[in-house]
């Protein structure tokens, strides 16, 4: 058995790492997958030669990067029984959600939160990957992540459209004390996901960092979407909103393309 370790840059929280798993899904060299999300490393355990994992790696485009290959004795590994349950809990928390933001984003003319809506279906899209796909083949799993992926970006891009026309348009205010209220609530959410997730975990200090680094992105976001609100209001103007909103889209839009790299 070999032991190899990579160093992923820009693994950030688990939504990296599902997708790592599922690019190295169909490999059968390799035994187990062991993820350091604190200090972005990743060990692979495989027999064989390491070209083909490494190819794969280095295809997602997350700043991975081989450290040390070496040979080991372990083959027993510790799997996580309730890492599946904990999943579909996140997936339902960030789903229901993106039905919240986006309905009261539509109501209340906030691009903020419609963006932040799709944030969070990004984040439903990657956990429902790994949890849909369970059993199916690598085919099957490949054609799951391209229609997320592909889904995803249009919705963005109807976002963006949205942003420019209410930009050169007439304007239109939003409703501020909505995207405060609401922003609060999905702030309150990934609290609550960042409680599972660090519970899947141990106890250990690492770990706990593991769970921070997962919520920073969506945390960063939410307070945006806050001080936009606050924003509306003090200088009677949407373009606080439609800022954050163009923010949020293009980084929904990165996702999605990390997504279709899956389907490659």
């Amino acid at each position: 058995m070999n032991k190899t370790i990579f160093e992923i840059t820009k693994m950030d929280c688990p939504s990296e790492e599902n997708l790592i798993r599922m690019k190295l899904d169909g490999i059968s060299s390799i035994a187990n997958l062991d993820f350091d999300i604190p200090n972005r490393k990743l060990t692979v355990f495989h027999s064989g030669q390491v070209d083909q994992i490494e190819k794969s790696i280095l295809e997602l485009n997350l700043g991975g990067k081989k450290m040390s290959t070496e040979q080991t004795d372990q083959t027993e590994f510790k799997e996580n029984a309730n890492q599946k349950k904990l999943l579909w809990t996140v997936l339902i928390i960030n789903f229901a959600f993106f039905l919240i933001e986006m309905t009261t984003g539509l109501i209340s003319k906030s691009m903020g939160l419609a963006a932040d809506s799709l944030d969070m279906l990004a984040d439903s899209f990657v956990y429902g990957i790994s949890l849909f796909a369970v059993g199916e083949t690598l085919i099957r799993k490949k054609q799951i992540a391209k229609l997320a992926g592909y889904f995803q970006i249009i919705l963005a891009i109807i976002g963006f459209v949205e942003v420019l026309r209410r930009f050169f348009g007439a304007e239109e205010m939003p409703d501020f004390l909505t995207m405060i209220i609401v922003s609060i609530f999905a702030l309150i959410a990934n609290g609550i996901c960042l409680y599972l997730l660090q519970k899947s975990k141990s106890k250990e200090e690492a770990h706990m960092k593991a769970s921070m680094i997962f919520t920073s992105n969506d945390v960063v976001i939410n307070l945006g979407v806050i001080t936009a609100g606050i924003l509306v209001n003090w200088l009677n103007s949407n373009k606080p909103d439609l800022i954050i909103g163009t923010i949020v889209f293009a980084l929904v839009i990165q996702g999605a393309i990390r997504i279709l790299k899956l389907g490659k």
